[in-house]
């Protein structure tokens, strides 16, 4: 007869065991693409179509980087700038200006405030795919199309950002320390600026992080404005690329170099800033 604390620690470890289970086959899925593209960068392409990944034959990594950045006459290292200005600009607007309205809406009284915020909350369920034609049309109408600006500034307004930028301002910025700014004769934008918008540090980066990622890898809203390579990002470009892939096939070796090396931004970015934007993902958590 087998012991009643046994019989409660037998579930308990097969739990502990099936749960990392889950957890190791969910860092293989998400390890294993990494590790595949790591590996494919480096070789040349005989050994890419040979599939012979593992082997230290076909080693053409410093070939396949110069390719890449020669590659009809260098276009790769324009749609890497391009990328950096959609994103990493666009997002630091685009930031500022979720977090200012997600503060607005939290610490304002307005008419018809959370219906407004309700219309919010409804945009945030729309995919950016829907939104891409009528965008299309508006910058039509207006002459942006084939421009910088017509992919520029709609990623500047995000509605999920704005609602975001609202639980922050409920976590981190309470209302008796704005009193007391107002009380001291503080106006309502340096109330802001020199009081919520520090205690808004966290929030205004796990947003920008958020916005980096999204408009980084933002794809069918440049496909529908541009048309000039000149202007494409990253994801667009190697897009074209690969297509043409097909019929010259020297440029798979450049395609995944250049996969490569478009994700080491992002990588770069959570790293740096993976301290705030942890501490913003908890906002509100503990009271």
């Amino acid at each position: 007869m087998s012991a009643p604390g046994s019989t409660l620690l037998r579930p308990r470890l097969m739990g502990r065991a099936g749960v990392n289970a889950v957890v190791g086959l969910s860092v293989l899925y998400t390890v294993l693409p990494g590790l595949w593209l790591v590996l494919a960068a480096a070789k040349s392409r005989d050994a890419l179509f040979g599939s012979d990944l593992l082997s230290p034959s076909g080693f053409s990594f410093g070939a396949n980087l110069r390719d890449l950045f020669t590659m009809d006459d260098g276009q790769y290292g324009r749609w890497y700038l391009n990328s950096l200005l959609y994103a990493v600009l666009g997002a630091a607007i685009g930031a500022l200006v979720s977090v200012a309205c997600g503060y607005a809406f939290d610490k304002y009284r307005f008419r018809h405030k959370e219906k407004l915020f309700g219309v919010v909350l409804a945009a945030v369920m729309v995919p950016q795919t829907v939104l891409a034609l009528p965008l299309y049309l508006m910058a039509s109408k207006a002459g942006l199309v084939n421009t910088f600006w017509a992919v520029f500034v709609p990623v500047l307004f995000n509605p999920f950002g704005v609602y975001l930028g609202r639980i922050f301002a409920q976590g981190y910025v309470p209302d008796e320390v704005l009193e007391a700014a107002r009380i001291d004769g503080a106006g309502e934008l340096t109330t802001y600026a020199r009081v919520a918008f520090r205690m808004l540090g966290p929030g205004l980066v796990t947003v920008f992080l958020f916005q980096l990622t999204a408009i980084w890898n933002n794809f069918f809203l440049p496909m529908v404005m541009l048309s000039d390579q000149d202007l494409y990002p990253v994801s667009l470009g190697l897009y074209t690329w690969n297509s043409s892939a097909s019929v010259s096939p020297e440029y798979y070796p450049v395609v995944i170099m250049g996969s490569l090396l478009a994700v080491l931004p992002l990588i770069l970015a959570f790293v740096l800033l993976q301290r705030f934007w942890r501490s913003g993902l908890t906002a509100g958590a503990v009271k």
